[in-house]
């Protein structure tokens, strides 16, 4: 009997809970999962617009980034290790700036700015053109030949003086026989600079020594001796590391960069005390040209060394950077074009600054 009544209390409760089941069903809130999509839902087509990471196997972007990293901090190591205090590399070809050091603070250039000298020289006289020695050419401080003032000297012996002995009485010289005077020569070299893109270059001797006012940049130096190395005769006499002369003695080229340098085109050294050691030149690897300026320099032959072998890889990874039209910080193109016969023009003023001619150009002559 007492299992029976629990088997009929049982089944009253479980039909009583089916009854009232949708009544406590509707009381209850139900949560729904808005963010969620149905199985059934079409799913969004990802396809139409692709996410491209990267070419398999191409890792050009790495290697620009890589090549972007060690051109910078070379140059801040370079920097901390010249001697110099102010230095310039440039892409021969093209003109762009590879490295600089304070390169447009004006400074003494010392020889370097007889590189005008012989190249107004080479323009404005004959090989054979026979020069005489002044009391004032002969008395130049060294370097120097010796001059003797009783004897004629052939232009073509006293260019080769000047652009591998250095000497200073030579380079009075053919001022004189050019221009009438030294003052007048220096400010014919004066223009030419100018002409060619040295903004910053003021000359007021044809040798380089110390004056007042007297003045050039690294960067001018560079921009000059570009210019001038594309003249063949220029560049095939600066090259030669000793020539005999018509009078029977030997010049010697004092630019040690010839048998020191791998490469080495051409240059010219400079020293004064006032300017310290200078230097200009051009560097060839290959295919691969540079030209390097320096003023200042307590080490001269190891800052051309360090220059050098910077230029030539900053040229070498630049490709890279080339590759991919960035822009680099402290590697700017500049804007120094030359071609063919603009390499020399014409000057408008008075021939009194002592003009020079070329076949090129037209033929005037110093007075």
């Amino acid at each position: 009997m007492k299992y029976f009544s629990s088997a009929i209390l049982l089944l009253f409760l479980t039909t009583v809970s089916l009854l009232l089941s949708p009544v406590l069903c509707s009381a209850v809130p139900v949560l729904t999962d808005k963010g969620k999509t149905a199985i059934s839902a079409p799913r969004p087509n990802y396809s139409r617009s692709p996410v491209i990471l990267g070419k398999y196997k191409d890792i050009s972007q790495y290697k620009y980034r890589s090549s972007k990293t060690k051109i910078i901090l070379k140059n801040k190591k370079v920097r901390r290790q010249l001697s110099a205090r102010s230095a310039i590399i440039i892409d021969a070809k093209s003109g762009q700036t590879l490295f600089s050091l304070s390169p447009d603070i004006p400074r003494q250039p010392a020889s370097t700015i007889k590189v005008i000298t012989g190249m107004i020289a080479l323009k404005s006289l004959s090989v054979n053109d026979t020069i005489r020695v002044s009391r004032r050419a002969a008395k130049q401080p060294r370097s120097k030949i010796y001059l003797d003032r009783r004897k004629k000297y052939k232009a073509n012996d006293l260019i080769n003086a000047v652009l591998l002995a250095s000497a200073n009485d030579a380079s009075v010289a053919l001022a004189e026989k050019i221009a009438g005077s030294e003052k007048s020569f220096a400010r014919m070299m004066t223009v030419r600079a100018r002409i060619w893109g040295a903004r910053k270059t003021v000359c007021k001797t044809a040798t380089g020594l110390t004056a007042r006012g007297q003045k050039s940049t690294a960067r001018d130096l560079a921009t000059i001796f570009r210019h001038i190395m594309q003249d063949n005769e220029f560049a095939k006499r600066i090259k030669q590391t000793k020539v005999r002369t018509s009078f029977g003695s030997t010049l010697r080229n004092h630019n040690k960069a010839l048998w020191q340098v791998k490469g080495t085109v051409g240059g010219k050294t400079g020293y004064t005390r006032a300017a310290k050691q200078t230097y200009v030149g051009k560097f060839k690897r290959g295919e691969k040209e540079i030209i390097i300026a320096l003023m200042a320099s307590k080490k001269m032959w190891i800052d051309i060394k360090r220059l050098v072998h910077h230029g030539f890889y900053t040229l070498e990874h630049s490709r890279a950077i080339a590759e991919n039209s960035r822009i680099i910080p402290g590697i700017a193109a500049t804007s120094h074009k030359v071609a063919g016969n603009q390499l020399y023009r014409t000057h408008s003023k008075s021939t009194s600054l002592g003009e020079f001619t070329d076949s090129s150009i037209g033929k005037t002559t110093a007075q």
